[in-house]
């Protein structure tokens, strides 16, 4: 039913997104968005079951890592423009509604997007990363999260950052993955970011600076996944989050997966997923 996986360039005023996509053209669309160190590969067990249940489905590897939409300047990655991104592919693909989902910082795209534009976004599933909102109140009053994001400072550094991921083959890129993701995915997201100004673009999003306005409450239907063994968002932000969302809300805990969640644990969120799309709206 689903068809096969193919790709697709998506044209858009800030450049060409490079995609995979599956499933019937005319079926219900559904976006996924990934995060950093990623393409849209991640969602390959994802990309299969929603095919395979009609959705029509599109992962595009987001601004920075699709090289036709690769600015140079690290303002040039705010999260406004990252949504505006979201808005300009789904107008492109003439979808005037469609179900959004996102992980790590794609996770918080989504989060951005179904705030800014609740109109076109039919349902949110974010894994792992918690609401912008919530993740701002426990930076302020938990040392524990405090801990975990302070990788987002060192990483502004440039180009030592980079540097020091892609030294001695990569080993400290290959290690974000080891035993977590498949070989093959790990070896291609390794082969995509070593390419020149692939992974500074990719670590441009943390050197962007703040956000230019602030993020309220989340109305649509929202699945939030996050998972125990993660290491960069803790319990008390995900706990949190279910302040931050006002329309209908499903949070979900995977016990002693890790932060790589549509990877390792393909199975679960695939049903998580397909469930919250059949709750909220008809198929």
């Amino acid at each position: 039913m689903g068809g096969a996986v193919t790709e697709l360039n998506i044209s858009t005023g800030a450049g060409v997104f490079d995609a995979i996509v599956a499933g019937p053209p005319e079926g219900r669309p559904v976006l996924l968005l990934h995060g950093f160190p990623q393409t849209g590969l991640a969602w390959q067990r994802q990309i299969a079951a929603l095919a395979a249940h009609g959705y029509r489905v599109v992962a595009p590897d987001q601004r920075g890592y699709s090289p036709g939409a690769r600015p140079e300047r690290p303002e040039d990655y705010r999260i406004g423009l990252l949504v505006d991104d979201v808005v300009a592919i789904t107008e492109e693909l003439g979808w005037a509604a469609f179900d959004l989902v996102g992980h790590d910082w794609g996770g918080a795209v989504a989060w951005w997007t179904a705030h800014a534009h609740p109109g076109r976004v039919r349902t949110l599933t974010v894994v792992s990363t918690p609401h912008p909102g919530a993740l701002a109140t426990t930076l302020r009053t938990d040392e524990d999260q405090r801990e975990r994001s302070r990788y987002m400072i060192d990483w502004r550094e440039t180009p030592a950052t980079e540097e020091r991921m892609l030294a001695h083959e990569a080993r400290e890129l290959r290690a974000f993955y080891t035993g977590k993701v498949p070989q093959d995915g790990a070896e291609a997201y390794v082969r995509h970011l070593s390419r020149p100004g692939a992974l500074t673009a990719a670590l441009n999003w943390y050197r962007a600076g703040r956000p230019d306005g602030a993020i309220g409450v989340i109305e649509v239907p929202t699945l939030y996944v996050w998972s125990t063994q993660d290491s960069a968002f803790g319990p008390a932000a995900a706990r949190e989050t279910e302040r931050w969302v006002d329309g209908p809300y499903r949070f979900e805990t995977l016990q002693g997966v890790s932060h790589w969640i549509p990877e390792e644990a393909p199975e679960t969120l695939n049903r998580l997923l397909l469930d919250h799309l059949r709750a909220h709206g008809a198929h």
